[in-house]
């Protein structure tokens, strides 16, 4: 059984290998076109040879007919080498060769027997010369199919060799054994060949596959790169080379383009009390909303955790750019449905045209300032980059520069500001409250230099500079008064800053009478971080202290976990204390919530007798507030001091 399988697959073509297909017929539309040149010759050339011994119907009509089967089969090869063809066509084309190859092997084969009887003896060699050439010309320009090359040898060699070896003479013998011989031989070799042909294309195959497969993980790659994962939209890499691009087509049409930079307001108090995948899923559909809402020429990606970014080709004047912040913003108020329930967020959003000779970064920068002076000055709304902005960029990088170079233990001082117990009349503490004075500005408020060195990373070297000065101001302070100095989101999140402060604080020796303050922006980084840092600070003896309480997130999450013994409550909530009630019930609440955590409380921006009566009759005890004191150079705290410790003396004799 394996002998007549093994036959079997010697006469099994086409391949079922689609490229092994392709790659046969691509060769016979090559080779065949030679072998029907080779018949039509040879066939003519033994037809005239015999033109004068044989009937005209062998030497005329037969040989016209197969030269011009021959010049057809020529000319649809020839055609072929031009037209693509499928695998299903090519397979039905290397099929068709196997039975065609065998039908012309027999047709010629008798009619070269047919003329062998006529004429003598150099007519009958050139006959089974014509044969063996044919024959073995033949399978050579069938060899990419084994199929057909065998069956061209095999019906022509079984009957020559019978044909001849049954003549009766030797040469004819010797030729017949010679044809076996060389057949047989040429088979061998091009079975061979048709393996090593076979071999060469399934390399080649793989060679393009990997080749593919390599490409694929490339453009794969390619794609992961330059695309936001969570959204599916582009990210920030694909962004700043879209923006390049972009910037480089503008110029040279010279037309314009704008660029805006939208971010989601106080998104990281949806990821804190929904979860991140809820969060993910609001991002998610953030994302499908400017996608649905741009142009098809505006390019929109996702920048990072809670901000996207678009490239908006057209019109670019103040006008189309302020509607179009307009539709952007108002999309984003509509709420979210989500499985963990309804969800409300707004957007601001800042916009920037370019102008000749901008780059993509400083055309970025204007898009990202307009963003931040509408989170600043416009909550939820869009704002368009104007003149006034790009005079208070100037001034910013002026100042970033002089902060930079500054030298900073020379220009950064301190006033502080007292607190004041009402309940025994008294001073507790004070406050100390950075301050920058430039030798070139002059005065510049905390409220402009403490972002920008939180920005540029020169916040903790202005920590260190305020709390060395606190320090040596503690010293001085009689009885038990204490000091308080701010701490920033920078200095809680950084081990290396909080062990600088603790060594520093720890120097001065015991007892320590300081209070840091944090902000809850400070705790929302890393609340694990956070408790570290304080639970360091708490080994120094010191008191922690949550500033501006209320005006965070999850502030009771954080009065919860966190190692507490006092809160700030913050001003916005004394302003309306005497004409909101409900800024009444929420300073009452906040009151009792400190009374049963066992923490103080204490008032900031107390300014008015009117605020005063209204904490106190809340139950407020600790104040702190232009009513009490404003901030004080350290020189003025004796008389300070001595003035107040004067009155109480008046009044003990007054009451005495």
């Amino acid at each position: 059984m394996s002998v007549f399988r093994h036959i079997r697959d010697l006469f099994t073509d086409p391949s079922d290998i689609p490229e092994l297909t392709l790659a046969q017929w691509k060769a016979l539309t090559r080779q065949l076109p030679l072998l029907y040149a080779m018949l039509v010759s040879n066939t003519l050339i033994l037809a005239w040879t015999h033109f004068d011994v044989a009937p005209l119907e062998l030497t005329l009509y037969v040989p016209a007919a197969l030269t011009l089967f021959c010049c057809v089969r020529t000319i649809f090869w020839l055609r072929s080498q031009h037209v693509p063809v499928s695998i299903p066509r090519a397979r039905w084309g290397l099929r068709a060769t196997i039975w065609m190859g065998a039908g012309l092997a027999i047709g010629f084969t008798v009619w070269s027997f047919s003329l062998f009887p006529f004429g003598d003896a150099y007519l009958q060699s050139q006959v089974a010369f014509f044969m063996s050439i044919t024959t073995i010309g033949c399978m050579f320009c069938l060899m990419h199919v084994r199929a057909a090359a065998l069956a061209v040898g095999l019906c022509v060699l079984v009957p020559f060799t019978l044909f001849f070896a049954g003549s009766g003479q030797d040469s004819f013998i010797a030729i017949a054994i010679n044809m076996a011989l060389a057949v047989i031989a040429l088979l061998v070799i091009l079975l061979n060949n048709n393996r090593d042909f076979a071999a060469l294309v399934s390399s080649r195959t793989a060679i393009v596959h990997r080749q593919l497969e390599t490409q694929r993980l490339l453009d794969e790659n390619h794609r992961l790169a330059n695309t936001d994962c969570l959204t599916g939209l582009p990210n920030r890499r694909s962004f700043d080379h879209h923006l390049a691009a972009a910037l480089r087509e503008a110029e040279s049409s010279g037309r314009e383009i704008a660029v805006a930079r939208l971010d989601l307001d106080e998104f990281k108090s949806v990821n804190q009390i929904f979860g991140q995948l809820i969060g993910d899923r609001v991002l998610i559909e953030v994302g499908r909303r400017i996608d649905d809402m741009r142009r098809p020429d505006t390019f929109v990606a996702r920048l990072d955790s809670n901000s996207f970014a678009l490239i908006m080709q057209g019109p670019a004047d103040h006008l189309s750019l302020v509607r179009c912040g307009a539709r952007l913003c108002n999309i984003m108020r509509q709420s979210f449905d989500t499985p963990g329930g309804t969800i409300r967020v707004s957007a601001s959003a800042g916009f920037a045209a370019s102008r000749p000779g901008d780059s993509a970064h400083s055309l970025f920068d204007r898009a990202d300032y307009a963003t931040s002076a509408a989170k600043r000055e416009a909550r939820g709304h869009a704002v368009v980059f104007s003149d006034s902005h790009a005079s208070a960029i100037t001034k910013v990088r002026r100042m970033e520069h002089l902060l930079h170079t500054a030298r900073l233990e020379d220009e950064i001082y301190i006033l502080v500001q007292p607190q004041f117990d009402v309940a025994s009349g008294a001073t507790i503490g004070f406050e100390a409250l950075a301050r920058w004075r430039s030798p070139v500005l002059g005065e510049i408020s905390p409220a402009e230099f403490i972002p920008m060195a939180e920005r540029t990373g020169q916040i903790s070297k202005i920590t260190q500079i305020v709390l060395r000065q606190a320090l040596a101001l503690s010293a001085t302070l009689p009885g038990k008064l204490r000091m308080s100095v701010n701490l920033s989101a920078n200095d809680i999140a950084s081990p290396a800053a909080i062990e600088q402060i603790v060594a520093l604080a720890g120097a001065m020796g015991k007892p320590c009478r300081l209070d840091f303050e944090i902000t809850e922006t400070a705790v929302m980084r890393d609340l694990n971080q956070a408790n570290q840092s304080l639970l360091a600070l708490l080994g120094l003896g010191a008191r922690i202290a949550l500033d501006d309480f209320g005006t965070g997130y999850s502030s009771l999450t954080h009065v919860q976990k966190l190692p507490l013994h006092r809160i700030k409550i913050d001003r916005s909530f004394v302003m309306g204390v005497t004409s909101d009630p409900a800024s009444r019930a929420i300073v009452k609440t906040m009151i009792d919530l400190c009374r049963n955590l066992g923490i103080s409380c204490v008032f900031e921006g107390i300014e008015t007798e009117d605020q005063l009566e209204a904490l106190v009759t809340l139950g407020g005890r600790i104040m702190q507030g232009y009513l009490f004191g404003r901030p004080m150079h350290a020189e003025d705290m004796g008389e300070y001091l001595a003035r107040e410790a004067s009155l109480r003396n008046l009044e003990k004799r007054a009451t005495g």
